[in-house]
């Protein structure tokens, strides 16, 4: 794990902060999407549903990149750059419900019928930021 990221572990662990996950489209081109996400293990863990464009680009071994900005101060975030390690369904749905209660106060409400939930962890090769 990258050594700079004690900088910023409440924005990890304890900050009600979105992250803006970029991934790689399959042809080359970057998407970024808003995401709920914890840290678990040294590990940035995020969560979707089967068949999404993020399901999609979130495969083992891809590179992905992730900023996540202070709710309480703008001009101070970090950076985390890493590769999908686990790509798993077993414990999703709990998963995003403890996302959902982290962001929401309440249990996921905005799955959709035959939703197949997925989790990604994602390990840091490299951590920046500011403030």
């Amino acid at each position: 794990m990258p050594a700079d990221v004690g900088k910023y572990q409440d924005l990890l662990t304890t900050a009600k902060a979105l992250a803006h996950l970029a991934t790689r489209m399959a042809d080359g081109s970057p998407q970024v999407t808003p995401v709920w996400f914890d840290w678990l293990d040294g590990k940035v863990r995020v969560n979707t549903a089967r068949g999404r464009v993020k399901d999609r680009n979130m495969q083992e071994g891809n590179p992905v990149a992730l900023s996540i900005v202070d709710p309480a101060n703008p001009y101070r975030y970090v950076q985390i750059r890493g590769t999908i390690t686990r790509r798993t369904e077993t414990g999703a749905e709990d998963h995003i419900n403890q996302l959902s209660r982290k962001y929401t106060g309440d249990t996921y409400k905005f799955g959709q019928p035959g939703d197949v939930r997925v989790m990604c962890e994602i390990t840091p090769t490299s951590v920046s930021g500011m403030g």
